[in-house]
């Protein structure tokens, strides 16, 4: 059975800082995305694959068939670099059991109805709700854009949401 080495949440998925330093951080030698665009967007898809090094396999899931392939206990033995786009995927993820321990959240984009709470950190009204539910369940949620940067605990970015 695979063993999920990181989950991160970035709205980038597989982009320079993933490739060349989590892979690395981590141990990972599989890169596992879970997203419903990606799933049915062969072209993107595509170029989500050529982004990774050679030597990593990708695999790509919409939402329902990753939670199909985890439980199906299909996976193989890799070290696992788990990505997800957004907080409601991965609350997902947590609620069918496949990620049980620590998530970090690496960028999440702006947009409407969100409001910029660090770097590159945007957060919704439902993302709030997301990590709240995430957090009662005692799972570890916290920002760390790179490596090098100390974490830093969601919950203090749920206050600073409030405060704006």
């Amino acid at each position: 059975m695979s063993e999920i080495v990181l989950c991160r949440v970035d709205s980038r998925l597989i982009h320079g800082q993933v490739v060349t330093k989590w892979l690395q951080q981590s141990g990972a030698n599989e890169i596992f995305v879970v997203s419903d665009e990606l799933e049915k967007d062969e072209f993107l898809k595509s170029i989500y694959l050529m982004a990774a090094p050679p030597g990593v396999e990708v695999k790509t899931y919409g939402v329902a068939s990753a939670i199909s392939y985890w439980q199906a206990g299909t996976s193989s033995n890799s070290k696992v670099l788990f990505l997800v786009p957004d907080l409601p995927t991965v609350g997902a993820m947590v609620d069918a059991g496949i990620i049980t321990k620590d998530i970090q959240v690496g960028g999440l984009g702006g947009g409407p109805d969100r409001k910029n709470v660090l770097k590159n950190i945007n957060l919704s009204a439902g993302d709030i709700e997301v990590l709240d539910h995430l957090l009662n369940k005692g799972i570890k949620v916290f920002f760390q854009a790179i490596p090098e940067d100390n974490p830093i605990e969601m919950s203090k970015l749920i206050e600073k949401y409030h405060s704006l």
